[in-house]
């Protein structure tokens, strides 16, 4: 696990990066805050995505009228990490029981509309143009799903979510194809360093699974790809 006073220096210098060099201290009350993320296992990787979610809220909002922080990141950063916990399998290291609520179900046409633009997105961008190809062939495919999603129920919404899982898994293998081998060993060795915290106490079977979970998402994120999956 990461020692709390190196886990906040590199939280409070990448909130000065965001503040445009403007530095907030993390001591008192605020440094216990951050430190229990440390010792909850919240991988800097994910608060530091949390603070970017935060701050393009506030940045949208007009001008900014004085620094962002970093405990008004916290429920965006405590959010994405029951997110990440979900996705790679792994508990809270501070024994937090997980919540009895059920998951809020997207609605199977929103779901598309959203993948459809971003996957859009990634058509213009400056990756391979195989990997341009494979993109702009899923969205044509996903167009189709798209016109039969609103009225699909029972077994028609059940092939089409197949359906999405399948597509997923083949961009998710375009994706790691689209990176050199040196980019993909640095993510792995990434995904390994998310999962160190929690794997003294996790099967071996179980850990490989949640450093290639993470190492999935880590895929995702540097080639910006969506989940195509109905998660």
């Amino acid at each position: 696990m990461q020692e709390p006073a190196e886990y906040c220096r590199a939280i409070e210098t990448y909130l000065c990066k965001k503040n445009e060099g403007h530095l907030i201290r993390i001591v008192g009350p605020v440094f216990e805050q951050v430190s229990g993320w440390a010792a909850q296992g919240v991988p800097l990787a994910i608060a530091f995505r949390g603070i970017d979610r935060y701050c393009e809220r506030y940045y949208a909002k007009g001008p900014r009228r004085r620094p962002v922080r970093i405990e008004f990141c916290e429920a965006d950063i405590l959010e994405l990490f029951d997110d990440w916990r979900r996705a790679v399998g792994v508990s809270a290291l501070a024994g937090a029981e997980e919540s009895a609520e059920p998951s809020k179900r997207d609605s199977l046409p929103a779901h598309l509309d959203r993948v459809i633009a971003r996957l859009t997105a990634l058509v213009g961008s400056d990756r391979s143009a195989a990997f341009r190809e494979r993109i702009d062939a899923a969205v044509r495919e996903l167009d189709t799903l798209r016109a039969s999603a609103r009225l699909a129920r029972g077994d028609a919404r059940t092939a089409i979510v197949a359906k999405l899982v399948a597509l997923d898994t083949t961009l998710l293998d375009a994706a790691r194809a689209e990176l050199g081998d040196g980019e993909r060993a640095a993510l792995r060795s990434e995904a390994e360093s998310e999962i160190a915290p929690f794997a003294g106490r996790m099967a071996p079977d179980a850990r490989q699974k949640a450093i290639d979970a993470a190492f999935s998402r880590l895929v995702r994120d540097a080639v910006r790809l969506p989940h195509v999956s109905l998660e």
